[in-house]
């Protein structure tokens, strides 16, 4: 129940920091940020300390590790790869032409007008 309670208080903050951009309408652009930015920042300080909020602090860690172990391709590979997919679409992109224009032949002959 305290992380429910917590989560509210959280999305009231965030809530609150959006409302003071808003009221602050009057004063300089800064202070609407900085009204917007704190809200935030004590919205995710409060979820923070909830159950969920810890939870998504270790899945956000053990993301970071994963993507660490990506084995990323090479200039050249991903230039070959982007070749290979480029020539594909350009292939593709003939033979539908190639079919569209004898599916039209086709049906101008069934109409029986001449082209």
């Amino acid at each position: 129940m305290l992380d429910k309670i917590k989560i509210a208080v959280a999305a009231l903050l965030g809530a609150a920091g959006v409302a003071g951009f808003y009221y602050f309408d009057q004063s300089a652009m800064i202070v609407r940020v900085v009204s917007v930015l704190a809200g935030l920042a004590a919205g995710a300080v409060v979820f923070w300390t909830s159950e969920p909020g810890k939870q998504f602090h270790v899945y956000a860690q053990e993301s970071t590790a994963e993507t660490r172990k990506v084995v990323w391709p090479t200039r050249k590979e991903t230039l070959q790869t982007t070749g290979v997919v480029f020539a594909f679409v350009v292939i593709m992109a003939l033979f539908l032409w190639m079919v569209d224009a004898s599916l039209l032949w086709v049906v101008k002959k069934l109409l029986g007008q001449s082209g």
